[in-house]
């Protein structure tokens, strides 16, 4: 992205039109240069409306994020964390885990406004949008090592949804093993993911980059290359969420619940996790990496965070990275 580009998008964030001579006498350049900038921002599916006469704007204000608004709304667990806002980043994850090899302190945060190449699980794409989307990382470093990490996910849901019903959208469940889920006109629509990834030894100690999106407002258009039904947590609430509130109480529940787990492990919030999971006791397709679909009911989740199901066969035991969970209703 042109490096002027997103000093201009936090102007234009207002959703207030600015004229092309305003904008250039404020950053010391020539028309030339702000148009060129404001170009290179449609590459990154940036919409910014150019009118003659009145100058450019985008479609509606938006708020960005501001890394000392984010350790304020943390509360009493803002010494935890040291947060990074990146104008844009390929993937805050791919970021994060370059930093943690290099030693960045335990706690980091690092949340973008503009995410080129985000991922999910699976390898499938993130897609996020400037203004309507947080996608941050956080790295957490474990005396364990990875074999001692599971159910780590799980966890990390529980604390979005957590945080999410401190904000009032008490609607919001878990889907198995790392989604967020609302039930929205007779339809599960996903509101978020996590993706983590692990380094170190599997004996200790390890660190886990726990990636993290949620979706604010889904544009039409963003709709049509995703290939399930997505909604945003905007949609759920009497007014727009404030980013900044959004991630700092999704810091400080991560700050409760990471500290509890590495004593405890998944097994002290598995009651916990079953109440917020959408499809427990509901009948489910399983889709397994090779094809196939397996009917069956779900019963819960083992001590460990294997998904337990009863199948045509008995209860089987799942884990995350065999299968992909869908409703059968």
């Amino acid at each position: 992205m042109n490096k002027l580009a997103f000093p201009i998008l936090a102007v234009l964030a207002d959703g207030k039109f600015h004229s092309g001579e305003t904008l250039a006498q404020r950053f010391g350049v020539t028309r030339a240069t702000v148009y060129n900038a404001i170009q290179s921002v449609a590459t990154l599916g940036i919409t910014v409306f150019s009118v003659r006469g009145r100058g450019y704007r985008l479609p509606k204000a938006v708020t960005l994020l501001d890394a000392d608004t984010v350790v304020q709304a943390c509360g009493e667990y803002a010494p935890w964390f040291h947060v990074q806002v990146l104008a844009q980043v390929d993937s805050t994850n791919r970021y994060l885990m370059q930093e943690s090899a290099r030693g960045v302190a335990h706690g980091t945060c690092v949340a973008a406004h503009i995410q080129t190449a985000g991922r999910g699980r699976r390898g499938r794409q993130w897609v996020s949008q400037l203004g309507g989307s947080v996608t941050f990382s956080v790295l957490w470093r474990f005396q364990c090592g990875a074999a001692g990490l599971s159910g780590l996910s799980l966890v990390v849901g529980l604390a979005l949804v957590r945080a999410l019903h401190s904000l009032g959208l008490t609607e919001v469940q878990l889907k198995w093993p790392n989604d967020l889920l609302v039930q929205h006109q007779g339809q599960w629509h996903k509101l978020g993911g996590i993706l983590i990834e692990l380094q170190g030894d599997m004996e200790g100690p390890s660190a886990a980059v726990i990636g993290i999106g949620l979706n604010l407002e889904v544009a039409p258009e963003m709709r049509a290359s995703i290939d399930q039904p997505v909604l945003g947590l905007n949609a759920l609430s009497a007014q727009a969420l404030d980013p900044n509130i959004l991630l700092g109480r999704c810091l400080s529940q991560l700050a409760i619940h990471l500290n509890q787990f590495a004593e405890q492990g998944f097994a002290y919030f598995q009651s916990a996790w079953t109440a917020a999971h959408a499809f427990h006791q509901q009948p489910v397709n399983l889709l397994l990496a090779n094809g196939l679909t397996i009917p069956g009911q779900v019963q819960g989740v083992a001590e460990e965070g294997s998904l337990l199901v009863q199948t045509a066969t008995g209860q089987q035991r799942f884990n995350a990275g065999e299968i992909s969970v869908r409703s059968a209703t």
